[in-house]
């Protein structure tokens, strides 16, 4: 199998996990990055911008980098941001075969529980990621 087939494929996979997710949760996006921001796979409802998402994910990951770097504070296991309207953004970075990668979510709901199904999707993206 060439790269660029099994890079596609391997897309593929985690997008449909993404979308799984999201259709579980109703969530109103999910993004793939890895440490930089660079998304990998998305998953969102029309009208939804999974690079928007994917910019908005690396400023967060650099802030979680300076509190571990300033503070002294161990590796972040979640960030969450409210907006005023109730909306929330989750990002839950993680390792997968040795590449730090964060799953960001979105939700219109800021009580809507999430942490179940982004557990079972890391899981998953983790199974993926060593095929």
């Amino acid at each position: 199998m060439d790269n660029k087939k099994s890079l596609s494929t391997g897309s593929s996979l985690l997008s449909k996990v993404l979308q799984e997710m999201n259709q579980a949760g109703n969530f109103t996006i999910s993004v793939l990055t890895d440490r930089h921001g660079f998304p990998l796979a998305a998953a969102s409802q029309n009208g939804e911008d999974p690079e928007m998402q994917s910019a908005v994910v690396a400023l967060i990951q650099k802030t979680a980098l300076q509190t571990e770097n300033q503070l002294g504070m161990g590796q972040t296991d979640e960030i969450s941001l409210f907006d005023q309207d109730g909306n929330r953004l989750v990002c839950r970075p993680f390792a997968a075969n040795g590449r730090y990668l964060i799953l960001a979510v979105q939700m219109k709901n800021r009580n809507q529980p999430y942490r179940r199904l982004t557990n079972q999707a890391i899981r998953k993206i983790k199974r993926a990621w060593m095929l």
